[in-house]
């Protein structure tokens, strides 16, 4: 055995001899590789191979010692070469075009890819990998004319059971097949509009959910709805020649519609936040943000926009106007689902309020509506957009218009039913109810004054509602009733008759009502002992206001007597102990005693009642706590939360189109802390009666004012870091608005007195600028507000709120005066940015004359770098951003402004030029503090101001002689006597 082993040769030495070593030959070698491809080819499965994806890909479609290599994209590229040639050697022995049999490989191979899903929409990473692979190989079959789109969708759509939209979306994007040449070849439009719908809302349910990748997803949901809308509302679309020009955009708005019904049905039915349902929702609704619609034209996006909104408007009409009349109150803003609130604001940015008011006219004039969406659409608009209000107001002057001259009953309907909506939202936004229905009926221009049948008409109408009218209309309308000729009386009193007979019906007694109910909200009457309450409150609040007794109390006792003496007497006359020094409600107390309008047998009982609550007070007693502090931190919190939030919003520029619904949030928190309704209906026209010496803000409201005017301070200085004023939106007008409709406007001005007056120079820059701002806003609403009696008078008259600011601000002194600089700078800057388009027009709207020439004043006196001679700047040197850095550069900020060639022009106009009366008014005011000059700046201040400024003017027109500079010289001599008098 060994020597057989011995024995054995190798195999090399066998070959030895026989075959001779045969040279490199190319022509050989690339036979030899040929034949190995056939050899594959006959024995490989197609449908596999199309799937043999491991890394590198050659390794098992291009085998390496047979083909040589150099890259992967070398080896893919001679995969593809190779499965192409299989498909040619196949299709010839079955005898059918290359193209087709490619088509059908494909298509069950993309089947094969989306079997045993993970997602019921989306591929798994492992089929993505796979898929990606087919698509390049298919690619390849396209340019290479092997591949039949016909063909390859009809095979689709018989496995489309099993087919994934991720898989139909990356056909699309790599432009294997578009989304439309596959919708267009399936015979049923139908089947294929549910097939796209289905997959589309499965899509919004799974966005949340745990995904391969949450990129894909958006980017994938962004297309398809950019493709519906372009396919839908773009005209003349190229969409190929085998497309259907009519099916497409059939199919495409078919989807749209029902993405939109499912919306809607899913609101109405009510949503959990943690439902699919609710996701759902809220991830459609997100396709209507600006970031995924401004890639579309403006063109087609309008007519989407605008078709969205009819079909809102008219989905599933089955209310009835009796229904609306009934449960109005309940479709206001702040009960609306904020998600249809929010697709309301997101189709209102790309429809101005005037689009969207003119698109509800004609939705009401043509076809049947839900009612709901309709007044809730009103609410929004009337909320988010100042200018809504008064197209409002336009549209319904115009529905009563036609309906009193062609007596049309649906326009009188539509009117009546949006004034009261629109009312629903409080004065900050539109006028309340009663007073439109006063404005409207109430004087003899009213619509219903042209003759008998239009009079009848109104009766009719008004009658015609009372079996569904809430309580507080009928109030509304019989405390207000139109005005009647005498010889029509007989109408008005049938209808106070049949109204009074419908509030027994409802156990609801007219003379019970409160003085200051709000009628406008429609809510529920309120008990009359706990709306005494509330009238109580807001009558001492208006009493020491103003001084006076409020009317409402004094027609109350005379008109309303069953519910003065039952029930507000009792709840004003509560016993307790008195005070020291009387408070408002004794003062209150007194005058109605005074006036006979307290019987004395009921007086006298009060006292009594007082006394012996004096005796068995505790002597730990605090009569200033009206409430435990505990409710009072638990209803601010919410407001907090709310204020919070839109500090947020100010952050984010993109997020300014909710500012105005988050402005609707805090008047409904502020509503809740005040413990009172809106006082729109109880605003009679008075006078602020508020000592600038001593200001006093009443407690209850200390500290919400503190809180506003903080957050109110805070959300300028955030927004300014992101955005100058002229493009923050309306937020800041909004919410001043909103501090105006509420009784907070006299402690707010109070707070203004203490802030400005008694503690300016020691206010940070953020809040002088902000308190600046706030300011300009109410000069801004100046129409709207009451004027202010300071006390003790320091005027013969009362001052509208901008004056009264402007008559807070002293330069009597160093600290004073510097703060006086830093305020006029912010509040001119701020009103010059804000309306940066009509500068001119804003100062004088906003601001008052004695603002302007304070500062030009404060800026003479205290930079003396004003005095000297500069060229003026453009206006591209706005200094607002040098007042909003962290260290605020005032001085920079007051040069800035001054050397504006524009603003010198709007000082150079006689109502804002500093005359030399006004020079030497300020100048006697400074006299009576401390100067902040040192005698030497003083008098070369003098001497500048009177040679320099003051002089020359009136010598350049000639309108002096010569003799007044010399006269103007020894007024420096008589000041200097001045001022060491004083001191002395």
């Amino acid at each position: 055995m060994a020597g057989a082993k011995g024995c054995r040769r190798p195999w090399e030495e066998l070959l030895a001899g026989r075959v001779k070593r045969q040279k490199h030959n190319t022509e050989r070698e690339q036979n030899l590789k040929e034949s190995a491809m056939q050899l594959l080819r006959r024995h490989q499965n197609l449908e596999d191979l199309l799937l043999e994806v491991e890394d590198p890909p050659c390794k098992k479609l291009c085998p390496s010692q047979l083909i040589d290599c150099d890259s992967a994209e070398a080896c893919s590229d001679c995969s593809s070469s190779f499965i192409g040639s299989a498909l040619r050697d196949q299709a010839l022995r079955l005898g059918v075009p290359v193209a087709i049999l490619a088509a059908r490989i494909v298509a069950c191979s993309m089947e094969q890819v989306c079997s045993e899903p993970s997602h019921p929409v989306l591929l798994s990473l492992e089929q993505r990998k796979k898929l990606s692979s087919l698509l390049d190989i298919t690619q390849y079959l396209l340019v290479h004319n092997m591949f039949s789109r016909l063909s390859f969708c009809q095979e689709l759509w018989r496995v489309q059971s099993s087919l994934l939209l991720e898989a139909v979306w990356r056909l699309h994007v790599h432009s294997i097949v578009s989304l439309w040449e596959l919708l267009e070849s399936h015979p049923d439009v139908q089947a294929v509009t549910a097939w796209l719908f289905r997959n589309l809302r499965l899509l919004c349910e799974q966005m949340e959910v745990s995904c391969p990748s949450d990129d894909t997803t958006k980017a994938m949901l962004s297309d398809f709805v950019q493709l519906l809308i372009l396919r839908a509302f773009q005209d003349n679309l190229d969409l190929g020649r085998t497309v259907d020009p009519d099916k497409m955009p059939q199919v495409a708005l078919s989807v749209l519609q029902r993405m939109l019904s499912f919306v809607l049905d899913s609101l109405a039915a009510g949503l959990q936040e943690s439902s699919l349902a609710h996701k759902a929702v809220r991830c459609w609704l997100d396709m209507f943000s600006v970031h995924v619609c401004c890639v579309i034209a403006p063109d087609p996006l309008k007519k989407f926009f605008r078709h969205t909104l009819v079909q809102i408007l008219t989905h599933s009409p089955v209310l009835k106007v009796s229904d609306a009349i009934q449960r109005q109150k309940e479709w206001s803003f702040a009960r609306t689902h904020p998600l249809l609130t929010s697709l309301f604001r997101r189709l209102f940015v790309m429809l101005s309020p005037k689009e969207a008011v003119s698109c509800l006219q004609e939705v009401l004039e043509e076809q049947e509506v839900n009612w709901q969406r309709v007044l809730s659409c009103v609410s929004v608009l009337v909320t988010c957009f100042l200018e809504a209000g008064q197209l409002v107001r336009d549209w319904v002057a115009h529905l009563m218009a036609v309906a009193f001259e062609s007596f049309h009953l649906d326009s009188m309907v539509t009117a009546f039913l949006i004034v009261r909506q629109a009312a629903l939202e409080g004065p900050a936004v539109f006028p309340s109810y009663a007073d439109w229905f006063k404005a409207s009926f109430g004087s003899s221009s009213g619509y219903h004054s042209c003759s008998k049948k239009a009079l009848v008409f109104l009766f009719k109408f008004l009658s015609d509602l009372v079996p569904w009218e809430t309580p507080r209309y009928l109030q509304a309308h019989i405390l207000h009733p139109p005005l009647v000729p005498s010889k029509y009386r007989c109408l008005l009193g049938d209808y106070v008759s049949l109204a009074r007979t419908r509030l027994a019906d409802l156990k609801v007694s007219l003379e019970n009502m409160g003085l200051y109910e709000d009628v406008s909200l429609a809510g529920d009457i309120a008990e009359p002992h706990s709306q005494a309450v509330q009238d109580v409150e807001k009558a001492i609040l208006m009493f020491e206001h103003t001084g006076k007794v409020p009317v409402p109390i004094l027609e109350a006792s005379i008109f309303r007597r069953s519910y003065y003496m039952s029930h507000f007497l009792p709840a004003l006359l509560t016993p307790r102990a008195l005070p020291e020094v009387p408070d408002a409600r004794a003062m209150l107390i007194e005058s109605l005693r005074r006036a006979d309008k307290i019987p004395p047998s009921v007086y006298a009982t009060y006292r009594q009642a007082c006394a012996t609550a004096e005796k068995e007070k505790p002597e730990s007693a605090d009569p200033g706590m009206g409430t435990e502090p505990g409710c009072v931190e638990e209803a601010l919190g919410p407001l907090k939360a709310a204020l919070g939030q839109l500090t947020a919003l100010m952050t984010n520029p993109m997020q300014y189109d909710a500012v105005s619904a988050q402005m609707a949030v805090i008047a409904e928190k502020l509503d809740a802390v005040l413990g009172r309704r809106r006082d729109d209906t109880c605003c009679e026209e008075m006078k602020i009666q508020l000592s600038t010496f001593a200001p006093d803000v009443p407690q209850q409201y200390q500290v919400v004012v503190d809180l506003l005017l903080t957050a109110f301070c805070q959300d300028l200085m955030a927004a300014c870091s992101f955005v100058p004023p002229e493009r923050q939106g309306p937020w800041a007008t909004l919410f001043v608005r909103t501090l105006c409709g509420h009784a907070l406007l006299p402690a707010v001005l109070a707070r203004f007195c203490q802030l400005l007056r008694h503690q300016g120079p020691s206010l940070s820059a953020p809040h002088v600028l902000g308190l600046a701002a706030l300011a300009v806003h109410l000069g801004e609403t100046r129409a709207t507000l009451p004027e202010v009696d300071p006390h003790p008078a320091v005027a013969t008259h009362s001052l509208p709120v901008p004056e009264f600011l402007n008559d807070l601000l002293s330069c009597h002194a160093g600290e004073s005066a510097l703060f006086c600089l830093k305020f006029c700078t912010a509040a001119i800057t701020y009103s010059w940015c804000k309306f940066s388009p009509r500068p001119h027009g804003a100062l004088r709207s906003c601001l008052p004359p004695g603002l302007i020439k304070k500062f030009q004043f404060a800026v003479f006196r205290l930079v003396s770098e004003a005095r000297e001679p500069h060229p003026v700047q453009n206006e591209d040197s706005l200094p607002w951003r040098l007042l909003c850095l962290p260290s605020a550069e005032w001085q920079n900020a007051v040069l800035a402004l001054w050397r504006q060639s524009s603003f010198q022009e709007l000082l150079a106009e006689p109502e804002f030029r500093l005359t030399y009366r006004d020079w030497l008014q300020q100048e006697l005011e400074v006299s009576a503090g401390a100067d902040p000059l040192s005698d030497t700046e003083r008098q070369e201040f003098h001497q500048w101001a009177i040679h320099e400024h003051f002089l020359p003017a009136p010598l350049a027109s000639g309108g002096c002689d010569g003799d007044l500079e010399v006269a103007c010289a020894g007024l420096i001599d008589v000041l200097m006597d001045f001022y060491q008098r004083v001191s002395g």
